[in-house]
């Protein structure tokens, strides 16, 4: 009788693809003791009272039943007057708007909707790590471009372009971005959308850190024309911006024809996001304001404090303008970004994420989220030089 092996009943695409750079550090984190994360992608705050309280409202309300599949149409609404307000845009909530389980799902419905075996999206790098397995997952090719921190880890237009073949369906792309804290330029997003229209292609952009941004403003990609806007399916969230991480809740803003597509997959895979956090997103756009802005200003705080600590250190650390992240070069160290991270977890039980995680891109550098406490930021910088002094070269 032959063996049973049940990896061999795996798809090749699920197989081919790594498992994540960030949760391997976090296994080895978690059976650490006094361990300070300055690798996890999620704000340390709890969510603002007024959403919390409306989320148990709902609850107790007896909200416990599927929604229409796009989500309530209440929060499509919200949505919608939100993008307005905020970035000019508009969005028909009935037929434009998705409800999704987090942007994370809202990723997958583009691209499994939009992509058909063997085509390319452009994914320029460090990108959130998912961004090439979604691509994989979808059946299409991520083909990647690096960004460099010499040119502030903006898009290059031109590298772009020579990126695109007959196989290209869209270029994907995440500002404010994660890793990096980058920010994308108008005149460069222009230059993408330039580059969408004479190719024929999609863009799908991820605006899911696009409120916290510090002395900078976001450019919202649909709002750069109404070409542009034809070309491009939104993502967005709650996750960052209110932390609600845990509430698992986001959506997808897109052209009528290609969000029915999406909503397509929505309904057989998902059914319809939670009502709980549904009901709780919409108190976030009506009530939330003042509590984002004052988690931007701590964030901010944080972010001098982190980034400044890092360059006295010897680590350039690009000047981040948006997310929570402060992404410094360690080449210098003699260390690859792996071996740095290891030994820095071993050594002095401070986290960071290699940056090879993020795509070819990030190599020679490691991620640090500054959202945790100041306090924590002080006692890691601590650390970190301690550690630097012990393998000075």
């Amino acid at each position: 009788m032959q063996e049973f092996v049940p990896t061999q009943y795996l798809s090749q695409r699920v197989a081919s693809i790594k498992p994540s750079g960030i949760r391997r550090f976090f296994d080895i984190a978690a059976t650490m003791k006094d361990v300070i994360s300055l690798g996890i992608g999620e704000p340390d705050f709890v969510t603002p009272p007024p959403i919390l309280e409306a989320g148990i409202r709902s609850l107790q309300a007896g909200e416990t039943h599927y929604t229409s599949n796009a989500g309530k149409l209440e929060l499509r609404q919200k949505i919608a007057e939100n993008l307005q307000r905020l970035y000019g845009v508009q969005y028909d909530p009935v037929n434009e708007i998705v409800v999704t389980v987090g942007v994370s799902e809202a990723l997958y419905l583009a691209m499994t909707a939009i992509l058909d075996p063997g085509d390319e999206v452009i994914i320029p790098t460090p990108c959130f790590v998912s961004y090439q397995a979604e691509v994989s997952l979808a059946g299409g090719v991520p083909v990647e471009i690096p960004s460099r921190m010499e040119d502030n880890f903006q898009l290059d237009p031109q590298r772009i372009k020579e990126a695109i073949t007959p196989r290209t369906k869209a270029i994907l792309i995440g500002y404010p971005n994660n890793p990096t804290g980058a920010v994308a330029e108008r005149s460069t997003l222009q230059e993408v959308a330039r580059l969408a229209e004479e190719y024929d292609l999609l863009v799908v952009s991820d605006e899911i850190y696009d409120r916290l941004v510090y002395d900078f403003q976001h450019v919202c990609f649909p709002s750069l024309g109404e070409e542009a806007k034809r070309r491009t399916i939104l993502l967005g969230g709650f996750s960052k911006d209110y932390a609600m991480t845990g509430w698992r809740i986001g959506y997808a803003a897109a052209p009528a024809e290609l969000l029915k597509g999406m909503l397509r997959v929505h309904q057989y895979t998902i059914m319809s996001a939670p009502t709980t956090a549904q009901d709780a997103a919409i108190v976030a756009l009506t009530e939330g304001e003042p509590y984002v802005q004052q988690m931007v200003a701590e964030y901010n705080r944080r972010r001098r404090l982190i980034v400044d600590g890092l360059n006295r250190l010897g680590l350039p650390t690009f000047e981040p303008r948006g997310a929570f992240y402060a992404f410094p070069r360690i080449a210098e160290t003699g260390m690859d970004d792996e071996t740095f991270a290891e030994r820095l977890l071993q050594e002095e039980h401070v986290a960071v994420v290699p940056g090879n995680a993020f795509g070819a891109g990030g190599e020679g550098f490691v991620r640090c989220s500054y959202a945790t406490a100041y306090e924590k930021i002080e006692e890691a910088l601590y650390r970190i030089e301690r550690f630097l002094n012990r393998h000075a070269r």
